[in-house]
């Protein structure tokens, strides 16, 4: 029934829309019924609670979505200047460019009803459009500041890519309903009087408790993995750490997960225990009251609830905690549930107060993980111990020695004789003993490597999934680092954690050192390429098919054709290829907000025509392109185009270069640009975009229609790349990037066939200064894409632009509203927009 409960949930978040009021009806009426029938009908009892327990627990999560989603900042309201008041909550993180924080709204200016009650802001410290410090830079703010804010609002949004992360159901789960920046900070007005509360104190002590841990290792290279074990918080970790923890299956480490949380809980038992025993009341020792393993189960879940707050709550520290209270107070009743049971309510508790928690990576890998380990243990069975406790040890021979009289010759033979046999038969029980450590070190050995074992098994579908990736060196790299963080590392955080300053500062030291060791053997571990197995995002039948063959390989000994459960695992190792058909492509323009970044694929080749923004401004080409190629099985591109020096295009081609290899890369920019020399670094072919050149991949012809030949202009978006791709059957798509009107006037002048394209991405992401009259009647195209990001800035496109489209009939596509757009071009033009064909009931509310 509890499982019964969870799927109910899970079933309801892949929903495209919240069930009406009748449906709501109609579910409780098939609950009373299922009951009804569960009495009358003995045989399917189990099958109508299991089918009422799936009816609440879908109806449960609609309620809250229905309620949650109740809250919504109105469009009209968007990009508007809004005072409100209220305080800060969570932990701020800080940055070069300024603070990002949560902000819990008591009033708001506009008298807006069901005004938003958590938003996200950023107080910045730079003004971008002036290239300086911001005249009010921020303070430091903690939780529970009361202030007064002039902000400037958006509606939750994220970008939408085919196989990517879906940003909005984070911010849906975190009940954050509008999202933006403080837009006079000069303004702002810090309140006299501090919100007060159990969760604000929890959030007050963590960020204090991360300042300090900050300052007492300024600089230090790893400071960021020391944070996230002392409070949870993984925005502090450097990019090199991730990389690292990603390449060896470790960073399940970086966080006060549910293996630390056990460990501190059992620490505290077998400490509460120990104490226990040795107190007294009024005279009678306590565990005659109470008995010790109850005090020492009531310990570990109190410190088990201590940890899950360190960490702020999150579901593998949930998950944790859950178990311990349920296994805490089955111990204090005098029971013994079983161990699937303890993880099913914990699964059920954790559902209840979020059933938003199935749409992060950390539920699935966290209980599944769990049931693994269950389920290998399961298998296993319980084994009698044999060889150990059966060996014949010698009688003890305290008497071997008597006492006989010395003087005799006789007698001194005989005690030497005693002596030699009392020697022998202690070098026996020297022998036994030691072959007994020697058994139980082996059998300690074994079962953490069957347990390593179940987890590898077990996670690897999992991990393909979410991080399209398999590291090899996985088992090996955790067999050294799960014991050293939990023994080591973990342990002496903690205890710096409870020293007062300036003693917390040696702790905090020398728990760094010891990942500093860590590191340095993990980055040891994984210096070949070879360690990293890359898998492209499996489908459904293929992580099924996986599950499966999970089941199967961790069955217990005798289960029939055990051998053959790798099989199951092909269509995750082999996918089937979905690539196009030879003389065909496919045009996907991704949603990496304002900025391009477009993806053309042939039978057997791949093309990236521009990168998106860097590190300089959204980090799409880290955050979005990378892990679409990844997750499409691209690791290689045949071409990387950069259009021209924009950062908007080319700030995200360090991370490709980085992450993907490259074999050509061609740009329209200048020689000193960093790109090129990049290029050269990472083994890429080098070569200038120029009008004339052509190539043939598949049956698919590419030409390069702009810039001439010749110096480049001042202005960057006048000599951006222009690329026409066309497939055997004539269909064609034309990539115009930057170009503006100046540019259209000229490609009018050449060839005008050459302009005409199927499929057009709008030059300059629709600004005015583009997609001029004659040009678009000389393109004719069937399908325009607008590549624009959520409210821009720019306040692009531009309305009379986008209506002088919309006028022609032309077929459009905004990466704001319908997030990536995927283009079949064969015999005839398809398009597939991500929010339509993978529509969920949070987007757009």
């Amino acid at each position: 029934m509890l499982i019964g409960f969870a799927l109910g949930i899970v079933w309801l978040q892949r929903q495209a829309a919240l069930p009406g009021v009748w449906v709501i009806c109609a579910a409780a009426c098939a609950v009373a019924c299922a009951c009804t029938l569960s009495v009358y009908l003995p045989r399917w009892r189990y099958a109508c609670l299991i089918s009422a327990a799936f009816i609440v627990g879908f109806s449960y999560a609609a309620s809250r979505a229905e309620g949650r989603l109740q809250f919504v900042l109105p469009a009209a309201f968007e990009n508007r200047n809004i005072e409100l008041t209220g305080f800060v909550r969570g932990l701020p993180m800080q940055g070069e460019d300024g603070t990002r924080f949560l902000f819990e709204v008591e009033s708001n200016e506009a008298r807006i009803p069901k005004f938003p009650r958590i938003v996200q802001l950023s107080w910045m410290a730079v003004d971008a459009s002036k290239r300086r410090p911001a005249a009010s830079p921020p303070p430091p703010l903690w939780a529970g500041q009361r202030w007064t804010f002039v902000t400037r609002l958006k509606r939750p949004h994220g970008n939408a890519n085919f196989r990517g992360r879906d940003a909005e159901a984070a911010l849906l789960a975190r009940n954050i309903r509008a999202t933006g920046y403080v837009s006079m900070p000069e303004s702002a007005r810090r309140m006299p009087s501090d919100a007060r509360g159990f969760t604000l104190m929890i959030d007050h002590w963590r960020a204090r408790l991360r300042a300090r841990v900050l300052s007492a290792l300024d600089g230090a290279p790893h400071r960021g993995i020391e944070v996230a074990l002392a409070v949870g918080a993984q925005d502090v970790v450097s990019d090199a750490d991730w990389a690292l923890l990603r390449a060896t299956g470790t960073s399940h480490l970086v966080a006060i997960s549910g293996l630390h949380i056990g460990f501190v809980a059992g620490l505290a038992a077998l400490i509460g225990g120990w104490f226990w025993r040795r107190l007294r009341w009024r005279g009678m020792p306590l565990p005659l009251i109470v008995s010790a393993q109850k005090a020492s189960a009531a310990t570990a879940a109190a410190f088990a609830a201590f940890c899950a707050a360190l960490a702020g709550f999150n579901v593998p520290a949930q998950r944790s905690m859950w178990m311990l209270c349920f296994v805490a107070l089955a111990v204090l009743s005098g029971r013994r549930p079983a161990s699937s049971l303890v993880l099913t309510w914990a699964l059920a508790l954790v559902l209840l107060l979020d059933p938003w928690a199935v749409t992060a990576a950390g539920f699935w890998l966290s209980f599944c993980a769990v049931a693994a380990i269950l389920f290998a243990i399961a298998s296993r069975g319980r084994r009698a111990s044999v060889g150990i406790a059966d060996e014949a040890e010698p009688d003890r021979d305290e008497d071997l020695i008597p006492d006989i009289p010395h003087d005799q010759p006789r007698a001194r033979r005989l005690m030497r004789d005693r002596i030699a046999d009392a020697l022998r038969r202690s070098s026996i029980r020297s022998s036994v003993r030691l072959r007994r450590m020697a058994r139980d070190i082996g059998r300690r050995i074994a079962a953490s490597a069957r347990v390593q074992y179940a987890i590898t098994i077990g996670l690897a579908p999992l991990t393909a999934y979410w991080f399209f990736q398999i590291p090899l060196l996985g088992p090996l790299a955790n067999a050294f680092a799960i014991p050293w963080v939990s023994l080591l590392v973990t342990p002496t955080v903690l205890v710096a954690v409870l020293l007062p300053a300036p003693l917390d500062e040696f702790a905090y030291r020398a728990a760094h050192g010891l990942l500093t060791i860590m590191c340095d053997v993990l980055a040891h571990l994984s210096g070949s390429a070879w360690t990293l197995w890359r898998l492209p995002q499996p489908d459904t039948f293929a992580m099924t098919a996986a599950a499966f063959g999970v089941i199967w390989a961790l069955a217990p000994r005798g289960w029939p054709l055990r051998f053959a459960a790798p099989l199951t695992w092909l269509p995750l190792v082999f996918p089937p290829s979905h690539a196009p058909a030879t003389g065909t492509f496919r045009v996907t323009a991704l949603d990496i907000g304002q900025g391009s970044s477009i993806v053309i694929e042939t039978a057997r080749h791949s093309l990236l025509f521009d990168a998106g923004p860097g590190p300089e401004s959204t980090r799409a080409g880290e955050r979005l392109v990378v892990p679409y190629l990844f997750a499409h099985g691209l690791s290689t591109l045949d071409t990387l185009m950069v259009s021209h020096s924009d950062s908007d295009h080319s700030g995200g081609a360090p991370a490709v270069f980085e992450s993907i290899r490259v074999r050509q890369f061609v740009a329209s920019m200048r020689p000193h640009e960093a790109l090129w020399r990049i290029a050269r670094e990472e083994g890429s072919d080098s070569l200038r975009c120029i009008a004339g050149q052509q190539w043939q991949w598949d049956g698919v012809k590419f030409d390069v229609l702009w810039p001439m030949a010749g110096p480049l202009a001042a202005k960057p978006n006048a000599t951006s790349c222009v690329l026409k791709i066309t497939s055997a059957a004539g269909r064609s798509a034309l990539l115009a990037a930057d170009i503006e009107a100046d540019v259209e006037r000229q490609l009018l002048t050449q060839d005008g066939a050459l302009l005409q394209a199927d499929v057009l991405v709008v030059p300059h992401h629709g600004s005015k200064t583009s997609s001029t009259e004659p040009f678009l009647d000389a393109v004719e195209p069937r399908v325009a894409v607008f590549q624009v990001g959520y409210r821009n800035r720019f306040n692009h496109p531009n309305p009379t632009v986008f209506e002088r489209y919309r006028l022609r009939r032309i077929e459009l596509s905004r990466s704001d509203e319908d997030g990536a757009a995927r283009m079949e071009m064969s015999a005839d033009v398809s398009i597939e927009r991500f929010r339509q064909t993978h529509a969920r009931y949070w987007m757009g509310r």
